[in-house]
């Protein structure tokens, strides 16, 4: 006989119920809950791994995030190449090519075939590396690449390895001397510079230092048997250039998240010591505000190598902007194409290890509520 009280009802068993069903061990048995055992963390794998190792989540997610936005971008490259007006068939062979040579060439280039499968073909080739042939002169897109992105990591690397600790510096300078005259000058000659797109900034140092003055070189030429002193004598202007163009934005973005660190609670207790001004900026403001300087340096990081198509250009520098420069003036789609994946590449996971490195910087992201 079985009882009736409150706490009377059928037993619980580990092993399989009817039917060769398993009971779990938080299943409603005649209306109570059997609870886990206390530390042991339930549910889907994520969720478990999420609660054990939230850093290594936070990471993995900001991984995935950044792959599929790569993917949606090539989709939104290859889509918008194809929708443009025109034909490079048409192009190369001119006004008065017959009907027949134009298809004939859109055969060989393979633009006949559906463009899901041409999508398909393209983005599998980009993940191994091989972009394909180069329409207009017959090479391997991938080591024309391969060159161009050299000299472009070239300038850019120079351009912020001068432009950085300058921002940087400029930004703790004008924190220390804030509301003063320094940083009035820092202030007002920062947002001019802002202010001037750089192929302005470019033509105004041509004028200056190449034209007038003479010591400078242009265009800004560079070649592989050339030595090292005499390559950064080629790249002096546009490095000058893109460094007067992310510089501002750095360092005012600097001064910002410093001042804002400036008053905290304990800024104050090291003021109250009598701690010199400089000493509490760099050694308990700067390291606080380290996150946000983070986000605002890959975001100019980016900006070097992404932005630098407009710099070739104006200097004739033989990189990766102006060979998709030229690759758009002959329609050459493979070369236009690459370059915007790899452009685009860059941009994302520069931004992600901007994230990544302001969560091991940020106690408060690094374990999150």
């Amino acid at each position: 006989m079985t009882g009736s009280g409150p706490n009377k009802g059928p037993a619980l068993t580990t092993g399989p119920a009817a039917g060769g069903e398993s009971l779990s061990q938080s299943a409603p048995v005649s209306g109570t809950m059997v609870t886990p055992p206390a530390g042991v963390v339930t549910g889907t794998f994520w969720r478990r791994f999420t609660l054990r190792r939230p850093l290594a989540a936070l990471i993995v997610q900001r991984l995935g995030l950044s792959v599929g936005l790569l993917f949606a971008v090539s989709l939104m490259i290859f889509g918008g190449v194809e929708a443009l007006p025109g034909d490079f068939a048409t192009t190369y062979l001119g006004q008065s090519a017959t009907p027949q040579a134009v298809e004939n060439i859109r055969k060989d280039l393979g633009l006949d075939r559906p463009l899901t499968e041409r999508y398909v073909t393209w983005l599998g080739g980009a993940v191994k590396g091989d972009f394909g042939t180069s329409w207009a002169s017959k090479n391997s897109v991938s080591e024309q690449i391969g060159k161009r992105l050299g000299n472009s990591l070239f300038l850019a690397f120079f351009a912020a390895i001068v432009s950085i600790p300058l921002a940087v510096a400029l930004g703790m300078l004008s924190v220390q001397y804030r509301n003063r005259l320094p940083d009035k000058i820092i202030n007002v000659v920062s947002l001019a510079a802002i202010s001037l797109p750089e192929f302005f900034v470019g033509y105004l140092l041509i004028l200056f230092f190449a034209v007038q003055l003479g010591v400078a070189t242009f265009p800004a030429t560079v070649y592989d048997s050339m030595g090292f002193g005499e390559r950064l004598s080629a790249i002096a202007l546009p490095v000058a250039t893109l460094v007067l163009v992310v510089l501002a934005h750095m360092m005012r973005m600097t001064r910002a998240a410093i001042l804002n660190v400036m008053a905290s609670a304990y800024v104050e207790t090291a003021e109250l010591k009598g701690l010199s001004a400089f000493r509490i900026i760099a050694r308990h403001a700067a390291p606080n505000a380290v996150a946000p300087v983070i986000n605002v340096i890959a975001l100019n990081l980016a900006y070097l190598v992404v932005g630098v198509v407009v710099v070739e250009v104006v200097f004739v520098y033989p990189g990766m902007g102006q060979y998709m420069v030229d690759a758009v003036t002959v329609r050459d789609m493979p070369v236009v194409q690459a370059c915007g994946l790899i452009f685009a590449a860059f941009y994302i996971f520069l931004n992600m290890a901007a994230d990544i490195l302001a969560i091991l910087a940020n106690p408060r992201l690094r374990h999150p509520r």
